[in-house]
Parts: structure tokens; C-alpha cells; sequence
């Protein structure tokens, strides 16, 4: 018996897919939005965690470490992430977690099962669909450093603010900020964020 917790943020779907894969004989199947997760990893202790990295709140940057974080005694479960081409940022962020499973979230339902039985015994499964989102993940123009600005000025912080949380100066912030606009093909700092935030960089 394969246990696995699904983790996805909108109630219908995860309840839908929940219900679809709890009709396979070899599935255990637990299911939870991405604030419930950290905890059900501890007591579900599930073989594999299916885990949708589109998730509603931190701007969309799912905090896929918490999943691959055992408890006492317990081995890390293995990760299967469901994700979609358009957002390379998600994906290199899915394979830095160590991700052994990529599902094509516009897919069938046939390719999350076939996937959630391979990565439980510890193989890789990639959906080709992806393929384009791989390469386009290798391509993230940002280092982690304007990444870090990038994030902050995204909550609304300052020049000021990002200076005194990254302990640089007024002027290396304005140079990160004018890097990243420039690398984003961005008009502006608002929109460097909305391109960020869209291709799942931030």
C-alpha cells in the first residue's frame, strides 16, 4: 500500500482527485491545503506527497522543503510536484527541493497515478509536456541576491526597508533593482514583479 498526501489549495479539485485516486486498491490516499501540510507529513507519514506548487499565498512560492522534512524516526516521503510548463520558476524551484516526480497538471488523471507508483519506488517520472518549462527554468535570468530584493520590494518595502533587511547600502539596492528591471525586460519595478511573480520566479 502506497501512502500518499495530496496537497493542494483549492478544496474542490484536491477533493475530487482525492476521491479519483482513493479508488485504486494500492493508494492510502490523505489529503490537505498547503498551511495543513507540514503536520499531516508527521503523522501521515505518506510515501510520497503528490503537491500542487501553485499554491495561494506567498506569491505563489510553495515552501516545498516543509514536505521532505521528516519527523523523528521517519524517512523523508518522496515528492511528486503537479505543475505546468508556463511557470519555469516553480519548476527549478521543484527540482532545488529534489523533486522526483514532475506531473503535467493539464495532463490526465491517468499520468498522476503512473507517476505517484514510479516516484514511490524511488524512480524518476517526468511528463514530456514539461519539457519546454525545463528549459526555459535553466534560463531564470535572476541570481538568488535580486531575487531577495525582488521579494521584498514585492511585500512593499522600500529602498530604505530592503537596505536595512539585507544589510547593503541605498545605492546597491537601487542597482539590484535597475539589474532586475533590465533582465526582466520590465518598464518599471511594478512590473518586474508582476513578470516575476508570472513566470513563478518570485
Amino acid at each position: 500500500m502506497i501512502r500518499v498526501l495530496l496537497v493542494h489549495d483549492a478544496l474542490l479539485v484536491r477533493s475530487v482527485l482525492a476521491e479519483w485516486l482513493s479508488r485504486e486498491a494500492d493508494l492510502r490516499v490523505h489529503d490537505t491545503s498547503w498551511p495543513g501540510a507540514p503536520g499531516l507529513v508527521r503523522s501521515v507519514r505518506p510515501d510520497v506527497c503528490a503537491a500542487d506548487v501553485e499554491c495561494s499565498d506567498s506569491y505563489g512560492i510553495p515552501p516545498l522543503g516543509e514536505l521532505t522534512r521528516p519527523g523523528p524516526d521517519q524517512a523523508p516521503p518522496r515528492l511528486l510536484v503537479l505543475a505546468t510548463a508556463n511557470r519555469p520558476g516553480l519548476l527549478k524551484r521543484a527540482v532545488e527541493a529534489g523533486a522526483l516526480g514532475y506531473v503535467d497538471k493539464e495532463g490526465s488523471p491517468e499520468r498522476l497515478v503512473r507517476g505517484i507508483r514510479r516516484v514511490a519506488e524511488g524512480k524518476r517520472f517526468v511528463d514530456d509536456s514539461l519539457g519546454l518549462g525545463f528549459l526555459k527554468a535553466a534560463e531564470m535570468p535572476l541570481t538568488r541576491r535580486e531575487l531577495s530584493v525582488l521579494s521584498l520590494a514585492a511585500e512593499g518595502a522600500s529602498v530604505a526597508e530592503i537596505a536595512g533587511s539585507l544589510h547593503l547600502s541605498h545605492g546597491t539596492v537601487r542597482n539590484y533593482m535597475a539589474a532586475i528591471t533590465r533582465k526582466t525586460g520590465a518598464r518599471n519595478r511594478i512590473d518586474a514583479i508582476r513578470i516575476s511573480q508570472g513566470e513563478g520566479w518570485l
